[in-house]
């Protein structure tokens, strides 16, 4: 557009007293440009507690798998100490080994419970701020929509009500930074 259209534009829109609908659209951009940013957020979010949690699954099925390796060497080291004859010196250090590997086992069961409940917090962690990026989006989403109304009603009262509702989505939003 050339800047006389611009201006001929402009003078037009006073003199028909839309000049105040300009900044309702341009706030109804802004709050759309918001509910993107505020849905890829919390999308991102709920793929971080998705992928921490089947990352704790995993953690899980090692410790179990490693308990379950421990107990088979727990029955073996007991099987060999029930025996009524003397252990050979073979069956001897097949039992010295299997006590040391039982006792290694609980070192890494701890070690992967700790990290399958560092993995879980995680998690919880991830669905706090997901939820509240989540009622940011609403409240942003209805935001729009109400303002949008002001548009074809002519009626002040939905724009402020959209805008009400819109900083309200975006504080609630930024909330979910803070967990």
């Amino acid at each position: 557009m050339e800047p006389t259209e611009i201006e001929e534009f402009r003078k037009q829109m006073q003199e028909g007293g839309e000049s105040s609908l300009a900044y309702v659209s341009l706030a109804i951009s802004i709050l759309a440009v918001m509910v993107a940013m505020v849905t890829v957020v919390g999308h991102r979010t709920h793929t971080e507690a998705v992928l921490n949690q089947a990352k704790a699954s995993d953690q899980w099925n090692e410790y179990q798998a490693k308990k379950i390796r421990q107990h088979e060497e727990i029955l073996a080291s007991n099987q060999l100490s029930h025996q009524s004859a003397a252990l050979s010196p073979d069956e001897q250090k097949d039992r010295a080994d299997y006590k040391s590997h039982i006792g290694k086992w609980n070192d890494d069961l701890d070690e992967d419970s700790k990290k399958a409940k560092e993995f879980e917090a995680e998690v919880a962690k991830s669905e706090r701020a997901a939820s509240h990026f989540d009622l940011g989006e609403a409240l942003l989403q209805i935001a729009v929509v109400l303002s949008s109304i002001t548009l074809l009603t002519r009626q002040k009262a939905f724009f402020f009500g959209g805008l009400l509702l819109g900083v309200a989505g975006a504080i609630i939003a930024i909330t979910g930074f803070l967990h």
